[in-house]
């Protein structure tokens, strides 16, 4: 079952928000994507497919195909919204960087998206003691979704910036952490707002058979 679980206020605890520049609303809320992409997650497994040589669902799948899968599916299911995506788009910037998602095109983009996963557990139920990288690295020769924040908003890409972070729970591995850390040290340098975050259960592997989808939107601070 998917079920969204609000927002986050702007900014870090006892801010004042009083000066938060506005910006157009999207035609696609965040919040929106961000229940779509749970759901299409949920249908991506239910499809069968399955990432050699792991177990069948869409837990294991690689975050490129994985996407992929997603984003065709959001695509065909409603595809007033997603029909107009492009993946792998580049920065222009001079160097091969490329942003995951763009949606609402093409240029200029609606939206610019940075994707991440946190699957801290593997297919056999060992720990990814490397995964937390993908989230928090300050380094940005790694690519964490802690770097893209201010790669977005350098960039040129999209009249919205966004991060999404998708990932499991497997207690005692659970997202919250991990989410909590990269709130607080994404906020040193950007703002994040409107916060969301959907639910999504019932996946066929053993191990990643429920877990939720985060999304930020990114602002200057």
């Amino acid at each position: 079952m998917m079920r969204q679980e609000g927002t986050l206020s702007v900014g870090g605890p006892g801010e004042d928000t009083s000066r938060v520049p506005r910006y157009q609303r999207a035609s696609l809320p965040l919040a929106d994507l961000v229940v779509d992409f749970a759901r299409a997650i949920q249908s991506v497994d239910a499809a069968g497919h399955r990432q050699a040589p792991y177990r069948p669902g869409f837990g294991p799948l690689h975050e490129k195909p994985a996407l992929k899968l997603v984003m065709a599916d959001l695509a065909e299911a409603d595809p007033q919204r997603y029909a107009s995506h492009q993946l792998e788009v580049p920065y222009g910037d001079g160097t091969r960087q490329k942003c995951d998602i763009c949606l609402g095109g093409p240029q200029p983009w609606e939206w610019a998206i940075e994707v991440k996963m946190l699957r801290l557990l593997g297919d056999n139920e060992n720990r990814n003691d490397n995964m937390m990288g993908q989230i928090l690295s300050p380094y940005p020769r790694h690519g964490s979704a802690l770097t893209d924040c201010t790669k977005l908003l350098t960039s040129q890409l999209g009249t919205h910036k966004a991060i999404l972070i998708y990932g499991f729970d497997h207690p005692p591995w659970l997202m919250d952490p991990g989410i909590e850390a990269f709130e607080v040290l994404a906020s040193r340098k950007v703002r994040l707002a409107s916060r969301a975050v959907a639910t999504f259960d019932g996946l066929v592997h053993p191990v990643h058979q429920r877990g939720r989808v985060f999304g930020w939107e990114v602002q200057p601070q």
